[in-house]
């Protein structure tokens, strides 16, 4: 072969070396599930199951998770009888010892009525357990129960919320501290022990619809989980353009403004199929677990077959159906993580093990080719 045509093989070499390392470089898209933990009764058998047993069903969906390849399984928090879940570390805990890869996070944690310090070094304790596995959304959350709890109170909700948050990036990022806010007692040379196994605590802000909380994860250049459990998705979309214009304004680069999408779901091999047997359980949820008592929860089981339309984000349908409304919400906000809630309501454990099962194996895989696609589309252009 003559000089030329080795400049050009070497070229062209380079060119594919080139073009790999960009696609290597690509974010995959991320497939997750979540779980609050209520204990409904069951509308068909009129049974409520043990907290034990939930939170055993909890466990065991987390590793079947893991094993059929989701990246995420979160835990929310709250403090009620009617959910089993109050110690987020301490579940997650448990659950990082069945499983291998799947990433662990709270879902969420309620920032404005705890100690950031006590959430970082439970978090930063799992992370040692689960070698390096362990994330925080945190957020104010739904239900107020934990103010009068533990001694906050609710007219300072946004600024409790607030500095606590800065608390957080703050430990996340020195051994030794010296703090002083205006709801804690003063850090004077404090050690923050353990460290995370992680560099850093992957951290996240869970909103529902706050701009000021958008704009606040931007700025912080933080990731961001909004919170869609019905309807459109359209009016959220604001909310993503507010996070990343003001992420860019502080310097953030774009791969670091991460968007997971959360919602309710659930997946049968049919639409048909899952409407029929997810809708008695979801409207048994909507009335049993209420932030507003006295409002009941009305819709109809035809009415309920409107949820299926791909521009409705509740995850409920076929394979086919739940591809379409992740990739068209996709293109509404660019996400990078998908997120569903499926047992809700007393759902049984064997109905959310088959949703969990078709979300890895008929969902998760096309989308992820299909939004791959789209963004080797786009660094080619670029």
């Amino acid at each position: 072969m003559n000089n030329q045509g080795n400049t050009q093989a070497n070229a062209q070499a380079n060119t594919q070396a080139d073009a790999q390392e960009k696609e290597a470089s690509l974010p995959e898209f991320e497939f997750g599930i979540y779980t609050l933990g209520d204990i409904v009764t069951d509308c068909h058998t009129g049974q409520r199951i043990s907290p034990a047993q939930r939170l055993q069903e909890v466990i065991a969906a987390a590793k079947l998770a893991d094993e059929a390849g989701l990246d995420v399984f979160g835990v929310g928090e709250h403090h009620r009888l009617d959910f089993v879940i109050s110690s987020v570390p301490v579940v997650l805990a448990a659950i990082a010892q069945v499983t291998q890869r799947i990433k662990l996070t709270s879902a969420t944690t309620v920032l404005s009525t705890i100690d950031p310090v006590r959430v970082f070094e439970d978090f930063a304790t799992l992370d040692l357990l689960s070698g390096g596995r362990a994330e925080i959304i945190a957020g104010r959350g739904a239900f107020l129960e934990s103010f009068p709890l533990f001694g906050y109170e609710l007219e300072d909700y946004k600024q409790l919320f607030s500095e606590n948050l800065d608390l957080l990036l703050t430990l996340n990022q020195h051994e030794v501290m010296n703090w002083k806010g205006k709801f804690r007692s003063p850090l004077h040379n404090a050690e923050i022990a353990p460290r995370p196994l992680q560099q850093r605590l992957p951290l996240s802000v869970g909103i529902g619809g706050s701009a000021e909380s958008a704009e606040k994860a931007g700025a912080l250049g933080i990731g961001m989980a909004i919170a869609i459990l019905s309807g459109s998705p359209e009016p959220f979309q604001n909310l993503a353009g507010t996070y990343r214009r003001a992420g860019a304004a502080a310097g953030h680069q774009p791969e670091d403004l991460k968007i997971a999408i959360t919602s309710h779901g659930y997946i049968a091999k049919t639409s048909q199929q899952a409407l029929d047997e997810y809708y008695p359980y979801y409207y048994s949820y909507r009335n049993a677990i209420s932030p507003r008592p006295g409002q009941e929860y009305r819709i109809s089981r035809s009415e309920f077959g409107r949820f299926t339309s791909p521009d409705n984000t509740l995850a409920v349908g076929s394979p086919q159906q739940i591809i379409e409304k992740i990739l068209y919400q996709h293109e509404l906000f660019g996400h990078n993580r998908f997120m569903t809630q499926l047992d809700i309501g007393g759902l049984p454990y064997a109905k959310v093990a088959a949703a969990i099962e078709l979300l890895a194996t008929e969902v998760a895989p096309v989308v992820r080719r299909e939004v791959a696609k789209k963004q080797r589309g786009i660094s080619s252009a670029q």
